[in-house]
């Protein structure tokens, strides 16, 4: 339950960052976010298929 109030937090102090900042600024933010969450997940696929763990 901790952990849910603790991610709700987090939640509302990054939106309210996001609407306080340039539009272009939050593309740009939201953009390198899923490109780095891309590389992560296909790292994690990659390393699964060779048995290998990732570091």
């Amino acid at each position: 339950m901790l952990f849910l109030v603790a991610a709700l937090l987090l939640l509302g102090v990054a939106l309210g960052t996001v609407a306080h900042a340039p539009l272009t600024f939050s593309v740009a933010a939201g953009a390198v976010i899923a490109v780095w969450l891309g590389v992560f997940a296909l790292r994690e696929r990659h390393g699964r298929r060779r048995g290998t763990p990732a570091r």
